[in-house]
């Protein structure tokens, strides 16, 4: 699920997703880029269980303040493998249709390419990268775009989340 906050209020979201709604600090993301905040929900086993128990929970954080402007829902429907180091941007591309598939497969061939999720929303898949700085996410970047059949990407870069150590859920 992506949200974009009111500008200034990305803090304040964060403390009620980690204290109120006790969401595990590894699955959340802050980004740079059109969505400010990215959170993973694993173990779900239906649309229904993730409405009742996640996206109105979330909805609501500040509603009565306005603290969350946008929310994006991601559906995972091809998942790739399971993160097992902290990206350093995710990809969201669009492809055409019949490469949907050969794409995912293709970027799971890239070293740097920790997952590659088949997803229903805006865009078709969603990548998460490693980088060792800015030069080498440019380099992996243009490495993804020219894989065939990817129509367009956004790239999203994750930044630190800094909020009281006592907060973090492991």
């Amino acid at each position: 699920m992506g949200l974009t906050c009111k500008v200034g209020a990305y803090a304040k979201v964060l403390e009620k997703l980690l204290l109120d709604l006790d969401v595990f600090h590894k699955d959340i993301f802050l980004l740079f880029g059109p969505v400010d905040i990215l959170i993973r929900f694993t173990g779900l086993k239906s649309l229904d269980e993730f409405i009742e128990k996640w996206f109105n929970r979330v909805r609501m954080i500040g509603a009565e303040e306005n603290l969350i402007t946008k929310t994006l829902s991601l559906v995972v429907i091809s998942e790739g493998p399971v993160l097992g180091e902290k990206p350093f941007a995710f990809v969201f591309l669009n492809t055409q249709p019949k490469n949907l598939e050969n794409v995912r497969k293709s970027l799971l061939t890239i070293p740097e390419v920790l997952s590659a999720d088949t997803i229903f929303g805006p865009y078709d898949v969603i990548s998460s990268v490693s980088a060792k700085d800015q030069t080498d996410l440019e380099r992996i970047i243009s490495t993804i775009q020219n894989i065939p059949g990817i129509e367009s990407s956004m790239t999203s870069v994750v930044a630190s989340i800094s909020a009281p150590a006592h907060s973090f859920r492991y």
